[in-house]
């Protein structure tokens, strides 16, 4: 090596020295000042100091008044117009001194003895009277007992619907069908997690599991704080469509601090968890693989997860697909055309296309699993239905549970259905159907991330409320930051407590479903009447002069005797006529009225003292 080649190699070599002891400088500072300064986080040599510390701590993280603004002096009033003490009819108001908006406007079935009536909407006297304040009407999601009574509000008042697609897209269909289609401009479709202003109240959606595709719970920011609603829920970590409740957003307002909670207290009395609606798909599949011939599904036709799962297996074993029902039909058209699922047209046949495949290729998804009169699946069962006449090797999947008060339809539909000779799985299997609603686990989980200073249980009877509360309790909510509230009860929500201000005027509205029109409270009180007492009509003609009977009276009556006893029964209404004149006194014979009034009067008095029944009584008379 030469000279020079020496002096070139030292270079180098002092250079890659020079290069490596500026890295390793550079590492030594980089690791320096990545180092943590002791005084930027806190550490204990003693242990008891650590224990306390960490206490500190969690008092803090559970202490909901700490997170709370108390600067704020305003106040909101909560005022249920449906939906407690009942199941379904909800709906409600949150107020302040110059904004309202309404929260869900559903409606509810009637009982047995409301007779001619379809469904039972809320009573909206109270919503007239504030009409000057309503800014909107929030939807939480697409049920019946949610949206069913918005057509009959909007025939008296007009506000803006703020909702997601699939619940407004529902609500169109009814504005259809009641000719209101112009209302539709009041739609506000809305995107989840994003907050809108509707008069002083800050609104925002978070996506909610149920028992309906696009359920939401709701964050109301006010003048008093913030209100979370949890509207109907259960927490479903593995739903169909891939898209779990949102509990990250429902735990960051739990973490700002929430004033006031509103809760679905339906499933209150139920422990544990609610199942998955995934675990009826395996239910499905089971009685599809055992059944030889055509099966037919019945279940809510807003359950389209439901109905999804049962398409879905019916097509995997080979089954060609007929939807049967108006509002079955339309819920998944809906569905279909915004997206929510996704089925090949190809699977569908028509009603009068049943017969041409045979019975083991068909799946018929119908309504009717609670027993109603008018639908697909009760007509089939009485011989009334056009293209479905049932028979033997038929498989009826009741894929629902009877809304309490349904039980003895659901009954009678079963008992008809198997007088058929159709076999009916409704209660054999435990996963046939799941709830939508939660279980106490996550009503205890919910409270647990929101973390609300008062806590006001909803949408339940009155017995499911006072359970809520009970959890509420058991997981450390002071009972005097309960509040159990009844349709009317006006509640107003400071920062500091929540009381009962007043109470309004709540009740239901009947309506004639077929018409679509409101019964009048006396027409529905006469039809009990009727039903439970029975109807007489008198038609007689009177010698005023001479206080007598012009020939027979004409008596018909109506469930009070039998056919057999008409006759007697007629000549002892004509004794009474008899002996009434005798002893009538001369004004009852000025004006018919008069007299029929009297009539009436005498006859319901012996009727009563001979059965204990109050019929209906209609004297006509004619004065000779």
């Amino acid at each position: 090596m030469t000279p020079q080649q020496q002096t070139e190699k030292v270079v180098e070599n002092s250079s890659n020295e020079t290069k490596e002891t500026k890295n390793t400088k550079t590492y030594n500072k980089s690791y320096q000042r990545k180092q943590p300064n002791p005084k930027n986080f806190v550490w204990f040599k003693d242990l008891k100091q650590a224990f306390n510390e960490n206490e500190k701590v969690q008092a803090a993280r559970l202490n909901t008044d700490q997170k709370l603004d108390k600067e704020k002096k305003g106040w909101v009033r909560f005022t249920p117009l449906g939906g407690l003490d009942e199941i379904g009819g909800n709906c409600a108001v949150f107020e302040t001194e110059d904004s309202a908006i309404i929260f869900d406007c559903g409606m509810s079935f009637p009982t047995e003895d409301m007779h001619g009536v379809d469904i039972l909407i809320p009573d909206f006297t109270y919503l007239r009277e504030i009409k000057h304040k309503l800014k909107g009407l929030i939807i939480t999601h697409g049920h019946e007992d949610h949206i069913g009574a918005v057509p009959y509000l909007f025939k008296e008042l007009q506000v803006p619907i703020y909702g997601t697609s699939l619940p407004l897209s529902m609500i169109e269909n009814k504005f259809k069908e009641h000719k209101m289609l112009e209302y539709t401009s009041y739609f506000r479709s809305i995107k989840k997690r994003k907050q809108i202003k509707i008069g002083d109240f800050i609104v925002e959606w978070i996506h909610m599991t149920h028992s309906i595709i696009d359920a939401s719970s709701i964050a109301i920011q006010t003048p008093a704080g913030t209100i979370f609603h949890t509207a109907d829920f259960k927490i479903d970590h593995s739903p169909i469509d891939g898209y779990p409740a949102d509990l990250q957003r429902i735990a960051y307002y739990g973490e700002k601090g929430v004033l006031a909670m509103f809760s679905d207290s339906t499933n209150s009395y139920k422990p544990g968890i609610t199942p998955s609606e995934s675990v009826v798909g395996p239910t499905f599949d089971r009685l599809f693989t055992e059944s030889k011939g055509r099966v037919i599904m019945s279940t809510f036709s807003s359950n389209i997860h439901r109905v999804y799962q049962a398409i879905d297996y019916g097509v995997k074993h080979g089954r060609k697909v007929c939807i049967i029902g108006r509002s079955m039909e339309k819920n998944l058209d809906v569905a279909m055309n915004l997206g929510y699922i996704k089925l090949p047209k190809n699977i569908f046949i028509d009603a009068h296309e049943i017969g041409r495949y045979p019975d083991n290729e068909v799946l018929i998804v119908t309504t009717g699993s609670q027993g109603e009169s008018m639908s697909a699946l009760y007509r089939m069962a009485i011989d009334e239905h056009r293209h479905v006449k049932l028979k033997e090797g038929d498989q009826i999947v009741l894929s629902a549970r009877a809304i309490p008060g349904n039980e003895p339809g659901v009954s009678e539909l079963i008992n008809y259905l198997m007088k058929k000779g159709a076999k009916v799985a409704y209660q054999d299997f435990s996963e046939i159907h799941v709830s939508g609603h939660a279980a106490q686990e996550e009503q205890k989980l919910m409270l647990r991330l929101v973390q609300p200073k008062f806590f006001l249980p909803v949408h339940g009877e009155y017995n499911h409320l006072l359970r809520h509360k009970k959890t509420a309790e058991s997981i450390g909510i002071n009972d005097r930051n309960i509040f159990i509230m009844q349709d009317g009860d006006q509640m107003e929500i400071t920062q500091k407590r929540v009381r009962k201000v007043k109470t309004v005027k709540t009740g239901k509205i009947f309506i004639d479903n077929q018409i679509n029109k409101e019964i009048t409270d006396d027409i529905v009180v006469d039809r009990q009447k009727l039903a439970n007492d029975g109807i007489v009509m008198i038609i007689a003609q009177v010698d005023s002069e001479n206080k007598k009977l012009i020939g027979k009276p004409k008596v018909t009556s109506y469930g009070l005797v039998s056919d057999r006893e008409d006759a007697s029964f007629a000549r002892e209404m004509e004794g009474i006529l008899v002996e009434f004149l005798k002893h009538a006194k001369p004004y009852v014979f000025e004006k018919n009225r008069v007299f029929e009034n009297e009539v009436r009067g005498v006859i319901r008095k012996h009727i009563f003292r001979k059965m204990k029944k109050y019929p209906t009584i209609v004297p006509t008379v004619f004065f000779q």
